[in-house]
């Protein structure tokens, strides 16, 4: 059973590691080591907290590989290595877990992460022993309900935005340029619920959560989709609130999705 200290020290390693990355992105040639760096700071302290280390990989999932994707660039060997470790701590479960509502949300989130870790260090040229069996695919958002999971008899199941645009903001760490999936393909069809899901985190003063689903909506637009709210000022309010490493970097890769950067 994992404790409160030890969850409080997996999310502070986590922070640490997204702060990394996002000093690395900022960085004009964005090609030094993210997870690799964290684990040897955290590797010259302890065992114990090179393991918590190693579990904030997991937990940031492809955004450890966010600058190398963004800026094009092969992951350097000792990122590569770094990466390994972490998924060889604990390897991904094969087979995946079933999608919710049948299956666990949080085992299947997991198995979503570790899918797009692996995914993002083979897109950046790496030659990745690992392997991360590919998840199924996620319910659909049904625009017309506002909560729940609508019935359905047909083999993609649908659920209300709410609740769906809540989960895609978990699995915000795909919305990187090289990914694609079944979850990729879920947001393209629900563009209205992700603009409506962010629109109600702000509202709610959620700025985490909003942070994480305009991710998705800045990958879409960088795909050239027909966005229903202008990313522009909800990026640069979200970039002053001040909500953590974590709510910083998804922004920042929301405005680097977007060119935005300069602005």
């Amino acid at each position: 059973m994992i404790t409160e200290r030890a969850r409080t020290a997996h999310h502070s390693s986590a922070d640490g590691l997204a702060r990394r990355a996002l000093g690395v992105l900022a960085d004009a040639e964005g090609t030094a080591p993210v997870a690799a760096a964290h684990l040897a700071e955290a590797a010259d302290r302890s065992e114990g907290d090179l393991a918590v280390a190693l579990g904030a990989v997991r937990m940031l999932g492809a955004d450890v590989l966010a600058p190398c994707l963004l800026a094009g660039h092969a992951a350097p060997p000792d990122e590569v290595t770094a990466v390994g470790l972490a998924l060889a701590a604990l390897p991904p479960a094969d087979p995946p877990p079933p999608a919710p509502p049948e299956g666990s949300e949080q085992a299947w989130v997991r198995a979503w992460l570790d899918w797009g870790l692996v995914t993002a260090l083979s897109r950046t040229g790496a030659e990745c022993t690992a392997k991360a069996p590919l998840p199924p695919g996620p319910p659909l958002c049904d625009d017309d309900a506002d909560h729940g999971h609508p019935p359905t008899t047909h083999a993609h199941p649908r659920e209300g935005w709410l609740p769906w645009s809540e989960r895609m903001g978990q699995l915000s760490s795909l919305a990187l340029p090289g990914l694609d999936s079944a979850v990729h393909d879920a947001a393209r069809a629900g563009v209205l619920g992700l603009a409506r899901g962010a629109t109600r985190a702000m509202l709610r003063r959620d700025f985490p959560t909003a942070g994480r689903i305009a991710r998705w909506l800045a990958w879409l637009g960088a795909e050239g989709a027909v966005l229903p709210l202008d990313l522009v000022p909800l990026t640069a309010r979200l970039g002053l609130l001040g909500g953590g490493e974590r709510l910083a970097l998804d922004v920042a890769i929301a405005r680097r999705l977007l060119d935005l950067e300069h602005e």
